[in-house]
């Protein structure tokens, strides 16, 4: 705890964090790379709208309002709350914890340092809800379009929900839990998440060079998906040079879907035998427990 005078805040600060940067090793591209992989993690928030813009009332509207708004709060508060750790705790304080939050309220709050850790599964609870609510649409909308098992197009009678989506995410979250390092989960979802946001947004670009008089709802200059592709670029290159084995593993989990599009959406014509055994399957397991 850093101990001045209370009436001088503004050298509280100062003194408190010109030791707050302090390195235990040298400099790596590789790992800054990878800092901003995992970093980047606490603000993929923003692409959960584009999963549900079919639910959202106006979308042409209230999506970049929400986008335009949500991404300046949460920056504030992120960056002041590194700031308010940095200030309050050592760098050795920092790195030996497993919870930061954690150890900044039993450092500074005292009998009410109980209020971080439930903040804190608070916090974790909204974006596990928003991440389940997305991932399931995005099977949902996948088995609609033919690309997956028209089993998980299929929604509760009475609630509209995806069940069969929802139950999907939650055996391969299940799986995903095999591994206790959440910082080996960031980079698996981070990396592969980025590479799938950049070809987005390289698609963007050539629909707008191929097609440059199709009619754009929403229309942003190209300016900010080429700034995005060149961070994007800089991100995965070094990601991928300083951790290869944890990134060549999650490339090797996103392959897994070759087969399955093939299965499902390249082969055309399938048997009848298939196809009826596909039906039968989807009837006795939900058609008959309704």
């Amino acid at each position: 705890m850093c101990l001045v005078p209370s009436t001088a805040p503004f050298v509280v600060v100062n003194i408190c964090l010109s030791h707050a940067f302090t390195t235990f090793h040298d400099y790596d591209i590789g790992l800054l790379a990878l800092s901003f992989l995992q970093g980047s993690f606490a603000y993929g928030g923003w692409n959960f709208l584009n999963y549900v813009t079919e639910e959202l009332v106006d979308p042409y509207r209230n999506l970049p309002r929400a986008i335009f708004i949500s991404i300046p709060v949460v920056t504030f508060v992120y960056v002041f709350a590194n700031v308010a750790y940095v200030t309050a705790m050592t760098p050795q304080e920092l790195v030996a914890s497993n919870a930061v939050a954690v150890t900044f309220g039993e450092k500074l709050l005292g009998v009410m340092s109980w209020i971080m850790p439930i903040s804190v599964a608070l916090s974790t609870f909204g974006g596990v809800n928003g991440s389940l609510f997305t991932s399931s649409r995005l099977f949902f909308a996948g088995a609609r379009e033919g690309h997956l098992p028209r089993l998980f197009a299929m929604i509760h009678v009475t609630r509209c929900t995806p069940i069969p989506a929802l139950l999907f995410t939650l055996i391969t979250t299940l799986l995903m839990l095999c591994t206790s390092d959440i910082y080996t989960l960031i980079n698996y979802v981070g990396f592969i998440n980025y590479l799938f946001y950049g070809v987005t947004v390289a698609g963007q670009i050539v629909l707008r060079i191929k097609k440059p008089d199709m009619y754009r709802p929403i229309k942003v200059s190209l300016i900010w998906p080429v700034i995005y592709l060149l961070f994007w670029a800089f991100l995965l290159v070094f990601s991928l040079y300083s951790e290869p084995v944890v990134c060549g593993i999650g490339l090797a989990i996103m392959l897994t879907g070759v087969p399955i599009y093939f299965l499902g959406v390249y082969w055309e014509s399938k048997p009848q035998c298939f196809n009826i055994t596909v039906g039968k399957t989807t009837s006795l397991l939900f058609v008959q427990n309704t």
